[in-house]
């Protein structure tokens, strides 16, 4: 008996010292490694790159972005009188004179979109397909005010333009340096979808210089995944400063909703159309009279060229600028100046920004041979002309 009581101690004893044992490794792990022993860290053979400790803090709340930004972004409401054909019997005067305007077939119609505010003396950046055509624009400001504007300028070419409102003390937007921004980098975009009123989105930047998507002639827009809907055409895109990135201007949508593809205006663009816009009531842009197509594969393969990537001349104008200095169809361009073209909207874009009546050298690629040649740059013509002249 003695000897089971003797058993059931020193098990007991065991037990206990086990467990102050675990709780000496768990809790105070050097006193059981001897002296000033340090733990030392697992090692592996695998190297891995770990963040900088002094690593920027993850940030939580976009709200004093949206607190500087927001006031700046405005809700446009524009009507236009559109009249439609009617039957001529509605004409008869006899039965105007008893029905009067029950024959009118005139109706009105209403678009909404948004605006950014861009200096304090009342100039809003928008889009041109949003105040296009618009007998009547007006303005509403976060702050309850509201205000006829009158459209200063439009560049198709860009879908922007410019609008002007008669108040003091308007918020402005502080613009943004897009030669900073990378893709990944956190936006938000602000506007009114759906006419629901302002609202923001997060997201990021998904891709930058966005082009040929047959949008706008000069395209260069960044992507984003920020939510925009209908409505939010003009409204910003902002960093998490609070700065202006762009302007919201299309969507790809399959249903007329955001599908997480949106495309802005770089700021870029926009401090450049809005200056001369505002400057010389129009934005002035180079022009040589061409028709470009983008090399292919299977467009070499086709026609047989010797490059299969650049752009070549598929159509010039009769007496435009490049057919003046000799240019032919079929024609491959090479370069502008002395800087090599690799597709049309670099052309395009590299041709706007020359200024009209001065020269430049050009080099084509005609039957295997490079040709220079020298145009004297001229004015680029309006949409509408440059259809009815099919010039390029």
């Amino acid at each position: 008996m003695n000897l089971k009581r003797l058993w059931l101690l020193f098990a007991q004893i065991v037990t206990v010292g086990l467990a102050i044992w675990f709780l000496m490794v768990t809790l105070k792990p050097e006193w059981t490694m001897g002296g000033n022993a340090q733990r030392k860290p697992l090692t592996s053979a695998v190297t891995v790159q770990e963040a900088t400790p002094a690593a920027a803090p993850v940030q939580s709340s976009y709200r004093g972005a949206v607190a500087r930004a927001m006031p700046a972004v405005v809700n446009i409401y524009t009507s236009k009188a559109v009249r439609y054909p009617q039957s001529p019997l509605l004409d008869d005067p006899f039965l105007r004179r008893f029905f009067g305007e029950r024959f009118d077939s005139t109706e009105k119609q209403t678009n909404l979109g948004s605006g950014v505010v861009i200096s304090p003396e009342g100039y809003i950046v928008t889009n041109n397909h949003v105040v296009e055509a618009a007998d009547q624009i007006e303005v509403a400001f976060e702050d309850g005010r509201k205000a006829p504007a009158k459209l200063v300028g439009s560049d198709p070419d860009t879908d922007l333009a410019v609008i002007k409102v008669d108040l003091p003390r308007l918020p402005a937007m502080t613009l943004g340096h897009i030669e900073e921004v990378k893709v990944g980098d956190v936006v938000l975009a602000i506007g009114n979808p759906f006419g629901v009123g302002q609202t923001v989105t997060m997201g990021i930047v998904s891709a930058l210089g966005r082009n040929q998507l047959g949008i706008n002639i000069y395209e260069n827009f960044i992507q984003t995944d920020a939510a925009i809907n209908p409505g939010n055409s003009g409204g910003a895109l902002i960093d998490v400063n609070g700065n202006l990135l762009g302007i919201n201007s299309a969507i790809y949508s399959r249903t007329g909703g955001s599908l997480g593809i949106g495309f802005a205006i770089p700021v870029s663009t926009v401090k450049m159309v809005m200056e001369s816009i505002i400057n010389k009531g129009q934005v002035v842009r180079g022009w040589i009279g061409v028709e470009p197509r983008d090399i292919t594969p299977e467009l070499a393969e086709n026609l047989n060229l010797s490059r299969k990537t650049g752009v070549i001349i598929a159509a010039i104008l009769k007496n435009g600028p490049a057919d003046k200095a000799g240019m032919k169809p079929g024609d491959i361009l090479l370069s502008v100046g002395d800087k090599p073209i690799a597709n049309m909207a670099e052309m395009f874009n590299m041709i706007a920004q020359l200024e009209p009546g001065v020269k430049i050298d050009l080099k084509v690629s005609r039957n295997s041979k490079e040709i220079p040649l020298e145009v004297t740059v001229g004015k680029r013509p309006s949409r509408k002309r440059l259809e009815e002249q099919s010039g390029g």
